[in-house]
């Protein structure tokens, strides 16, 4: 089967298995379809009555049969495109929320390498544009391209059996308004890929600037920054004008023939009526059923255009569908988290980033860490220390060695259960725009308000929260954006204690605090680092003074291991860093 072929047939089969919970209401859909389509049919011959037995024989009684007859066939069609229309419009709405939630659940679960490759924008734009289009398409235009589909077949049937001759017409220009659709449809389909691309590029430009819009105005690049989106917009705009000049062009063809071969049909029609060889019912009928059939090859002419441009979206959606995690958990002999000793330990590791395959960001790197005890990661900027925790959290797997919980290759624990034993205190705290309770709750979705209360209290951050507008139901806005470095650190502080893990993993946690912010969150930290094991990324010497070891890398490997004072006199590297942040004397630890 050719590779395009192939793929077209995935993407049909992926849409399938979001219909299929739906099959009752798909076929009371389709019921209702074809209820109206027949309902639609049967008007032609109310018309033939109307003409033959009303006019042509003068008679009332007749008259008011076949307008009667009308009126019924009117109500039925009413009824059955009540039901059509709500059960595909339903339709439309659950299949676009499922395709929605389906693809947010998978990429949510996705390396966050995956992430470093396709900008957020850009997603964002495929899981809110290609499922909207989508929704459209499936409660709209896929319902109107099969109820055209179902009156054109019916109304051909009907043109066979009201007048042969005049059918074969028909059918002769049937090709002619087919190859300027499938000519056309090509083209329409390439360039509605394009399109949804470019509006994918505009929000993502439009994001990044509004997200970094202190940076944009700070550094008065707001012309630039305008110049630049206009630009976007532009290009978006020329390839959304060149797919629209294909569909009109598509569409005026179909127009032009379709009432070509029909003015043409009424000639020939109305000769043989004249000449006696037809009732005038039957070309009444006949025209009825033609008007049918052309109207239904023009909808589905421009039906052909939106199934076109929903090809383009199911693409992009299954596209992100198709992304595997790089990071899986493991198939047999899954060891729990729980049950292993909260060592750590990296065991001739080796490991590269995927953007930099030949450079090392660790080489044969070895260190333990110990049970209940902390440990502090220096050295200068790309040594190496960052990576420690993104290998401890299995974020990345080493291309060489094993990294250790107790006494098993963490490889043999889930990933979700291994970082349920920690919690992260980031130098840039992540926060959420939601209240308060939310963003400490994020440690503890079950905790009681008065546990978050005690949390914060423990990270000093109870009273500073208390003065917000609404207290714990202050919302924080965009990442926290209404409060000061300082407070979004002891916020995220709080939300480490909330979560009570039993490794802590602390990247410089003080460094946005002012010094007496400083002083009240280390006594917390140091308290919440009882009984734990504790890695921490130091830039300030002077924060890790009194951590059980230090650790020195340099070029991602560990160049030395001990305490300040033995550092001191041991390692030319971490006496240098300390040299140079210490205005005076070296402090020794109390």
């Amino acid at each position: 089967m050719p590779k395009p072929q192939r793929k077209k047939l995935t993407t049909l089969l992926m849409l399938g298995r979001f219909v299929r919970p739906y099959k009752i209401r798909v076929a009371i859909a389709i019921a209702a379809l074809v209820f109206t389509a027949a309902i639609t049919l049967a008007v032609g011959q109310g018309i033939k009555m109307l003409i033959d037995l009303g006019f042509v024989e003068q008679s009332l009684e007749q008259l008011n049969s076949a307008i009667f007859f009308i009126l019924l066939l009117a109500l039925l069609m009413a009824v059955g495109t009540f039901i059509r229309f709500y059960q595909v419009s339903w339709l439309g709405e659950r299949i676009s929320a499922d395709i929605r939630q389906a693809v947010f659940d998978h990429v949510i679960g996705l390396h966050p390498s995956y992430f470093e490759t396709n900008r957020s924008g850009e997603i964002m734009s495929r899981l809110t544009t290609d499922t909207t289009l989508l929704q459209s398409i499936i409660g709209s235009s896929f319902s109107m391209a099969l109820r055209s589909s179902l009156t054109l077949a019916g109304a051909l049937i009907m043109l066979l059996v009201t007048n042969l001759k005049l059918t074969m017409m028909v059918l002769a220009c049937v090709p002619l308004v087919l190859m300027p659709i499938l000519i056309y449809g090509r083209r329409v389909r390439a360039l509605s890929r394009k399109s949804q691309d470019s509006i994918a590029d505009v929000g993502s430009y439009a994001g990044e600037a509004i997200q970094n819009i202190k940076t944009v105005q700070s550094f008065t690049r707001e012309p630039e920054e305008r110049a630049a989106f206009k630009h976007e917009v532009e290009n978006a705009f020329a390839i959304a004008r060149r797919r629209v000049q294909q569909r009109a062009a598509l569409i005026a063809v179909v127009i032009l023939l379709v009432f070509g071969a029909l003015s043409g049909m009424l000639w020939v029609g109305g000769s043989d009526v004249l000449s006696g060889d037809m009732s005038a019912g039957d070309l009444g009928a006949f025209v009825f059923y033609a008007i049918l059939v052309s109207t239904a090859v023009a909808t589905l002419s421009e039906v052909f255009g939106e199934l076109q441009r929903a090809a383009g979206a199911t693409d992009r959606l299954m596209e992100l569908m198709r992304a595997r995690p790089a990071i899986e958990p493991p198939g047999d002999g899954v060891i729990a988290a729980s049950t292993r000793a909260a060592t750590l330990g990296f065991k001739a590791v080796t490991f590269c980033y995927p953007s930099r395959p030949d450079t090392p960001a660790l080489e044969d790197f070895c260190l333990d860490i110990e049970e209940g005890r902390s440990l502090a990661l220096v050295g200068p900027s790309g040594a190496g220390k960052s990576t420690v925790f993104e290998l401890i959290q299995r974020f990345y797997d080493p291309q060489q060695g094993v990294v250790n919980m107790g006494d098993c290759d963490i490889r043999r624990i889930d990933p979700r259960d291994l970082r349920r034993q920690m919690a992260l205190v980031a130098q840039q705290p992540a926060l959420f725009t939601a209240d308060v309770l939310h963003n400490i709750r994020y440690g503890k979705p079950d905790a009681s308000e008065e546990e978050v209360m005690q949390a914060a209290r423990a990270a000093h951050a109870h009273e500073f929260i208390k003065n917000l507008p609404d207290g714990y139901h202050s919302d924080l806005g965009e990442r926290g954006v209404r409060l000061s470095g300082g407070q979004r650190q002891r916020i995220a502080i709080a939300r480490a204690i909330l979560k009570n893990p039993r490794i802590l993993l602390l990247d410089e946690a003080t460094s946005a605090l002012d010094a007496e912010s400083e002083h009240y969150v280390q006594l917390a930290i140091q308290e919440l680092m009882q009984g734990r094991t504790t890695v921490i990324i130091a830039h300030r010497l002077s924060t890790i003074l009194h951590a059980d070891q230090i650790a020195v890398l340099d070029h991602g490997q560990l160049v030395a291991t001990g305490n300040h004072h033995s550092l001191m006199s041991s390692c030319e590297l971490y006496r240098r860093l300390a040299q140079l942040q210490f205005k005076e004397p070296t402090p020794d630890p109390v």
